[in-house]
């Protein structure tokens, strides 16, 4: 009870301080697949890093809300929408595709800071140094608390004799095939899967520099069978030995500090850039709120949700305001709403008993869910990031209507 207060507390303490998000970690060509959306849709996403906001904008919907407790990660989409309304496009790929730019303080004084709202200007100008690689981490991609967990890494694939190299081989590979068998000549499990990296994987501290709380953590050790450093490492190797990394820009952009063009998310394509520039990063609004407050507030339908994995956390902390939650999506919900979200178990069975009121009737929100498993379990086999264990996708039948 006592580990589980501590590590409460300093989740808390690394959350409410901090920019932990600096890249979604949350394949969005899993979410296109799954949404399917259209012109008349209206998004609700939790913030993140904004990355997949700016994703799904390309997808042309009415309008995305982007909702997230976290002041700093609706700043970071702000900047990102002020420097695509005021860069051209070489030097936003300069910013956010290489993770620092020589002239950031002139380009964010001359153009981006008089683009955002003074409130997300204060969290800018104390933090021009993220991007201008004049500290020891140098890119963006290393800053922030998930961040600073990545240059450490990296710190430590250079200690091993070949192993940065193989890393190298393995990013510049052209096959999966090609991926295995560097991973297997060069060793890289025995060089990267150390006791000491095996008792740093089991910290509370680390986790909670990488987002996930103690509750997360936990549920990973409960469902699988080597626990939360046996579950890091299966889903490493299977990334590097079963999913190509040649478009995989989830890994690249942590071990190496940036993007390339030809590896990158669409926000940062040129084609991507331009398309939000004509207005479609316009669509994209942020709220510094939870989702049951946003959404208590707020007046319109809607009929997509991306609820990533925050339900785990509410789940073990916090219950009841998790089917409070619930009754506010089944309150704003649109016809044909379709809910999407992640989770660390390998099996969610804490959503369908919650208790919501609709039609006048109290009932189980799995009496109102319709999952599309089939989809669900073919996206998430093959999703690039492969470091959740499940991934769920429900049409909501009988909402507000």
């Amino acid at each position: 009870m006592v580990k589980q207060w501590i590590g409460q507390k300093y989740f808390s303490a690394v959350h409410q301080r901090n920019l932990v998000y600096n890249t979604c970690w949350e394949d969005p060509r899993l979410d296109r697949a799954a949404l399917n959306l259209g012109p008349d849709d209206t998004v609700l996403v939790i913030t993140s890093a904004g990355c997949n906001a700016l994703d799904y904008a390309l997808q042309g919907p009415r309008a995305i809300h982007a909702v997230d407790v976290n002041p700093l990660q609706n700043s970071l989409l702000e900047l990102k929408k002020a420097a695509i309304q005021t860069l051209d496009y070489g030097d936003f790929f300069q910013v956010f595709g290489r993770g620092q730019h020589p002239r950031w303080k002139s380009l964010y004084a001359d153009g981006v800071r008089p683009a955002l709202a003074p409130h997300v200007r204060r969290v800018w100008d104390d933090r021009q140094g993220f991007f201008d690689g004049s500290s020891r981490r140098k890119s963006f991609y290393y800053r922030g608390t998930s961040g600073m967990f990545a240059w450490m890494i990296n710190g430590y694939l250079n200690r091993p004799r070949g192993l940065r190299d193989a890393v190298r081989e393995m990013l510049a590979a052209d096959t999966v095939d090609q991926q295995a068998e560097i991973y297997r000549r060069r060793r890289v499990s025995e060089l990267l899967f150390t006791g000491p990296i095996r008792w740093v994987l089991r910290r509370d501290t680390t986790m909670s520099l990488l987002g996930v709380p103690r509750s997360q953590r936990m549920q990973i050790e409960r469902g699988y069978p080597r626990g939360i450093a046996g579950f890091v490492q299966d889903r490493i190797e299977a990334v590097f030995n079963q999913i190509p990394l040649k478009d995989n820009y989830f890994w690249r952009v942590y071990l190496t500090g940036q993007y390339s063009p030809n590896c990158c998310p669409e926000y940062l394509t040129r084609d991507g850039f331009n398309a939000l520039q004509a207005g479609l990063a316009n669509r994209i609004q942020t709220a510094t709120a939870t989702v049951e407050d946003f959404l208590n507030r707020h007046d319109g339908a809607v009929s997509r949700f991306v609820l990533l994995d925050h339900m785990d956390w509410l789940y073990e902390n916090m219950p009841e305001r998790l089917a409070a939650e619930w009754q506010s999506i089944v309150n704003r919900s649109a016809p044909q709403t379709r809910i999407l979200w992640r989770s660390a178990a390998l099996d969610v069975d804490f959503v369908d008993p919650l208790r919501v009121t609709a039609a006048g009737e109290l009932i189980p929100v799995g009496d109102l869910l319709r999952y599309q498993r089939t989809l669900a379990g073919k996206l998430h086999r093959s999703d690039r990031v492969h470091t959740y264990g499940s991934f769920y996708i429900a049409d909501l039948q009988g909402g507000a209507a």
